[in-house]
């Protein structure tokens, strides 16, 4: 957390109330936090008088782009990070994550000129900010992912299911609720070799994963889906009652059931 879902909400935030204000100054007190090089004396300088224009997203990373063809600002939210903008948040539930307003966790502030600002709050200092980021190398968008755009991204890989689909290289936006919701839905085990899905099964993924990515969008979060009251220790399939299995895929802490995921 927060996957593409609450940074879907944080775009629409920042498209609705942070674009078009000149920027007075950037605080950006953390260099951690800054990411590809970049200094805080450099942001603000690349920053201050601009105004954003667009706000964009692809997968879990979000774009601010500046007038007069300036920078593209770059924000990645890690596992706790927030956006919040003259004093909203658009996001206020986070799992995994504290929900404290405490402004020691805000690692970078763009000032606007009328006083209000755009906050990066994030209490676990694992997000990012970065200037002109390489947006090539993320795959295609999952809200959007075609059956094609699908296809390619398993390709001929034997990773485990889960593992490919979350690859962000492969395809943007799948998080770890979200791969073990759509992998509930579709039937379809989250160990399965990725290049062992036939035409059919395909299908099913692809129509559920879209699925998967506009129900969680509608609820307001990436941990409201069908399968997520059931996923913890000793919970059972909400569709047939087998006890799930907890392992782990690609590192990840996994939640699935034997009986009609195959």
């Amino acid at each position: 957390m927060p996957e593409l879902v609450e940074v879907e909400e944080y775009r629409r935030l920042a498209q609705h109330a942070a674009l078009g204000r000149p920027i007075a100054k950037v605080d950006a007190p953390d260099a951690w936090y800054l990411k590809g090089g970049l200094t805080a004396r450099a942001v603000k300088s690349a920053l201050k008088g601009r105004s954003f224009t667009h706000a964009r997203r692809i997968g879990k990373q979000m774009y601010l782009d500046t007038d007069d063809d300036g920078p593209v600002l770059g924000l990645h939210f890690g596992m706790a990070g927030r956006l919040i903008v003259d004093g909203r948040a658009a996001i206020t539930d986070l799992w995994f994550a504290s929900n404290k307003e405490l402004t020691k966790w805000d690692r970078f502030v763009v000032h606007f000129a009328d006083g209000g600002d755009l906050r990066m709050r994030d209490s676990r200092r694992l997000g990012a900010v970065t200037l002109d980021p390489p947006e090539s190398k993320l795959g295609p968008d999952a809200l959007n992912v075609t059956l094609g755009q699908l296809r390619i991204a398993l390709g001929k890989s034997t990773a485990p299911l889960k593992t490919r689909l979350m690859d962000q290289r492969r395809l943007a936006g799948v998080g770890n609720l979200a791969a073990d919701e759509a992998l509930w839905r579709a039937g379809l085990s989250p160990h399965r070799p990725a290049n062992s899905l036939d035409e059919r099964e395909l299908r099913r993924l692809a129509r559920h994963l879209r699925k998967t990515m506009e129900d969680l969008l509608a609820r307001g979060g990436s941990h409201r889906g069908d399968f997520m009251p059931a996923r913890v220790p000793g919970g059972v399939c909400p569709k047939d009652g087998t006890p799930l299995v907890h392992d782990y895929v690609g590192g990840r802490s996994t939640f699935w059931c034997p009986l009609h995921q195959t």
